[in-house]
C-alpha cells in the first residue's frame, strides 16, 4: 500500500501550483492587448510561410529580403483599401452634395414600380415611402432627423472601432515580421513544449495544427479572393461605378465571412433603380452564383489542405466563427482537429492493447 505524502509536501505542492496558476493568469492579463494581434500573426506566418520560403529561394537563400516583402505585403493588404477608399469618397463629395440639394429642392423621387411587385415587403415599402414624399421637405427632415443621428453615432463608433484595428493590425504586421525572421526557432520551441508535454504525440499534434491552420487560411482566403474577383468583374461589365473600391470591400467582407452579398445586392437594386433593367437581372443572377459559392469551394479547399473529415472542418469554421468571431474560423479546426487526432490516437491504442491481451 502506498504511504500517503507528507502534510508538509502536499501543502508545498498545493502552493506552488497556485502560485504557477497566478503567475499565468498575471502573464496572460499584461499580454491581453497583445494576444489576438499575436493569434493573427501566428495564423499568417504559418498559412503563408511556404511562400516565404520560395521568396527566399528565389532571393538566393536571403531571409531578410523576403521577410520584408512579405511585411510589405501585408502592409499593403491594409493601404491599398483605405486609401481607395478615401479617394471614392473624395470623388464623390460632389455628387453626394448635389444628392442633398436636390433632395431639398425637390423631395424624393417616386418608388419605382418593381419595387411594388417585391413578395410581401414591396407595398409596405412603397406605402412608406409615398408617406415620406408626401410629407413636403419639412416633415421628410422631421423623419429623417433621428435616423440621421443613428447614422452619425454609428459612424463616430466605426470610426473608433477602425482606428482600433489600424493599430492591432500594425502590431500584427510587426509580430508577423519578427515570426518570419526566426520562424524556425519560434517553432522548435513550440514542438519542444509540446514534447515535455505529452511526447511523441505532442510533436504530433503541433504539426497537425499547423496543417489545419494552412488548410482553412488556404480555403478562407482563396475564396474570398475568388468570390470578390467574380463579384468585381460582375460589377464592372454591368456599369456599377467605383468597381474596383467595391471589389476590395467584398473582399475584407469575405474574408470576415459576411460574404459579398453586402456589396452585390445594394449594386442589383441601384441597377433596377436606374432603370437598367437587363444589367439589373444579370447582375443578380451573377450574384446568386457568386454567394452560393463559398458553400461549394472552401471546404474542398480546406480538406485539400488539411486531410481531415469534411464535416469537422465545416463545424469548426461554422462554430469558431460563433464561438469567437472572425479569428474563431482559425481556432475551431484546429481544436477539432487536435481533439480528433487525440481521441483516434487513444481508440486505436486501446483497440491494439485490447488485440495483445491474452484470452482468458
Amino acid at each position: 500500500m502506498t504511504p500517503s505524502p507528507p502534510a508538509q509536501d502536499l501543502a508545498r505542492t498545493t502552493l506552488a501550483v497556485l502560485f504557477i496558476g497566478v503567475l499565468i493568469a498575471a502573464n496572460v492579463w499584461i499580454l491581453k492587448p497583445f494576444l489576438p494581434p499575436l493569434f493573427w500573426a501566428v495564423i499568417i506566418v504559418v498559412a503563408t510561410w511556404p511562400i516565404l520560403l520560395r521568396l527566399q529561394t528565389l532571393w538566393g537563400g536571403n531571409r531578410r529580403i523576403a521577410a520584408a516583402a512579405m511585411t510589405a505585403g501585408l502592409l499593403a493588404l491594409l493601404i491599398v483599401p483605405i486609401l481607395l477608399a478615401v479617394v471614392t469618397i473624395l470623388d464623390n463629395v460632389e455628387r453626394a452634395t448635389a444628392l442633398v440639394k436636390s433632395l431639398e429642392r425637390e423631395g424624393l423621387p417616386p418608388m419605382p414600380g418593381w419595387v411594388t411587385g417585391i413578395p410581401l415587403a414591396g407595398p409596405r415599402m412603397t406605402e412608406w415611402w409615398n408617406e415620406l414624399a408626401s410629407s413636403g421637405r419639412d416633415g421628410l427632415a422631421a423623419q429623417l432627423a433621428p435616423h440621421l443621428k443613428e447614422i452619425v453615432s454609428w459612424f463616430v463608433d466605426q470610426a473608433g472601432g477602425m482606428g482600433l484595428m489600424i493599430v492591432q493590425f500594425f502590431l500584427t504586421v510587426v509580430i508577423a515580421a519578427i515570426l518570419y525572421a526566426g520562424g524556425e526557432s519560434a517553432a522548435e520551441a513550440v514542438r519542444l513544449f509540446a514534447r515535455r508535454l505529452a511526447g511523441p504525440k505532442g510533436d504530433d499534434v503541433v504539426l497537425l495544427a499547423g496543417k489545419a491552420i494552412r488548410g482553412v487560411a488556404l480555403g478562407v482566403g482563396l475564396t474570398a479572393l475568388v468570390q470578390s474577383v467574380l463579384g468585381g468583374i460582375g460589377l464592372a461589365l454591368t456599369g456599377v461605378p467605383a468597381a474596383s473600391v467595391l471589389t476590395a470591400v467584398m473582399f475584407l467582407l469575405c474574408i470576415a465571412q459576411l460574404g459579398p452579398a453586402p456589396v452585390l445586392i445594394p449594386a442589383v437594386i441601384w441597377l433596377f433603380w436606374s432603370g437598367e433593367t437587363f444589367w439589373g437581372g444579370v447582375l443578380l443572377i451573377w450574384t446568386l452564383i457568386v454567394v452560393t459559392l463559398d458553400n461549394v469551394l472552401r471546404p474542398l479547399l480546406i480538406k485539400r489542405g488539411a486531410d481531415l473529415p469534411l464535416l469537422l472542418i465545416f463545424a469548426g469554421v461554422i462554430g469558431g466563427l460563433i464561438a469567437f468571431g472572425v479569428i474563431g474560423i482559425f481556432i475551431g479546426p484546429v481544436v477539432l482537429a487536435v481533439t480528433y487526432t487525440l481521441l483516434s490516437a487513444w481508440v486505436s491504442t486501446s483497440a491494439v492493447e485490447n488485440d495483445r491481451e491474452p484470452a482468458g
